[in-house]
């Protein structure tokens, strides 16, 4: 699948997403039903768009190099994890070079609203 082009000036991403990221063309409500519940209930709960082609090219290279769904699926949540704190420390870091402070959310130490069992999971300092 070849990469989506950039978003025009109108778009509403207006993150740092284009520099960080490749996002693979396809039908994103296909992808999103392909994929195990466990990753779909993280996808929903995400801070940003993980992109569900994305996503499921992922899960498929996953749980392909580790034989089993399992692991598979606690590859791709611990990616997706990794992935959403990046790009949160990116755009932190454009809204400090462009507004001359600190990102409000980081400021405060707010997290990422959760649900469930992940909103009662301690969150770790750094």
């Amino acid at each position: 699948m070849p990469p989506l082009p950039s978003p025009g000036p109108d778009a509403n991403d207006v993150t740092e997403r284009p520099r960080l990221w490749r996002r693979f063309g396809g039908d994103d409500w296909a992808a999103f039903d392909a994929l195990p519940p466990a990753v779909r209930q993280h996808l929903h709960e995400h801070a940003y768009d993980a992109w569900t082609v994305n996503a499921l090219i992922l899960w498929r290279i996953f749980r392909r190099q580790t034989a089993s769904s399992a692991r598979g699926v606690a590859r791709l949540l611990n990616h997706l994890r990794i992935c959403e704190r990046l790009e949160l420390e990116a755009f932190a870091e454009a809204y400090a070079r462009q507004c001359g402070g600190t990102l409000p959310h980081v400021a405060a130490g707010a997290s990422t609203l959760r649900y469930g069992a992940a909103a009662r999971r301690p969150r770790r300092r750094r």
